[in-house]
């Protein structure tokens, strides 16, 4: 299947320019759009929100996503990014009129995919950086390190990775996609499911 994605931010602006441009960057490459989606809706709305979120979601491997630019996607970088790691992911690919960007089972892909896993590693590594030099300032004011007996523990092996796990449900990945993608098994998913819920919980009460 190949989809067409158009968005714009207002009323005021119309999607009948992005639809002329993709139709004929379609015609060119002999590609025949089999199905058309456009909405009113500002890129920094989260993609679960928009349209874009079940379009994403039903596409399939081989499926082909045509836009006019990157930006129809969002306005966030890593949003973006997110959503590009995601199709790939899927073996869809993403083709857009303005930058010609081609990302699917290419060199663009793979340079986009080591972006996307470098950024993750550099936000890995700053929380490390942050978490070392809390634990020194606490060491330096005599404080005690570690967990008081009884204490529940509050790092766990997918701490940090919330982002992604709501990002890969909201898509429709299964519990099974989930686990390879972060190298853990499926008690460990689920018990970490079970805390964001409760952490979700304690947020809607406060």
């Amino acid at each position: 299947m190949v989809y067409a994605y158009i968005r714009v931010s207002t009323d005021k602006q119309t999607v009948e320019n992005q639809r002329f441009e993709v139709q004929n960057f379609a015609n060119e490459r002999k590609l025949v759009i089999d199905k058309w989606v456009s909405e009113t809706v500002s890129g920094t709305k989260a993609a679960k929100d928009r349209k874009l979120g079940p379009l994403l979601k039903r596409m399939k491997k081989g499926d082909t996503l045509i836009l006019s630019e990157i930006s129809r996607l969002g306005r966030n970088l890593m949003q973006i990014m997110s959503m590009l790691n995601l199709c790939m992911t899927k073996e869809t690919f993403v083709l857009t009129v303005k930058e010609r960007y081609e990302l699917g089972n290419n060199i663009n892909s793979q340079v986009l995919a080591f972006a996307f896993g470098l950024s993750a590693q550099i936000e890995r590594d700053l929380i490390s950086q942050r978490t070392k030099e809390g634990l020194a300032r606490r060491k330096a004011s005599g404080q005690q390190l570690g967990r008081k007996k009884g204490d529940k523990n509050t790092h766990y092996k997918l701490t940090g990775k919330e982002n992604i796990i709501r990002t890969m449900l909201d898509y429709g990945f299964s519990k099974a996609a989930i686990c390879r993608k972060l190298k853990c098994n499926f008690k460990t998913l689920d018990d970490h499911l079970e805390r964001m819920n409760e952490k979700s919980c304690e947020l809607g009460d406060n």
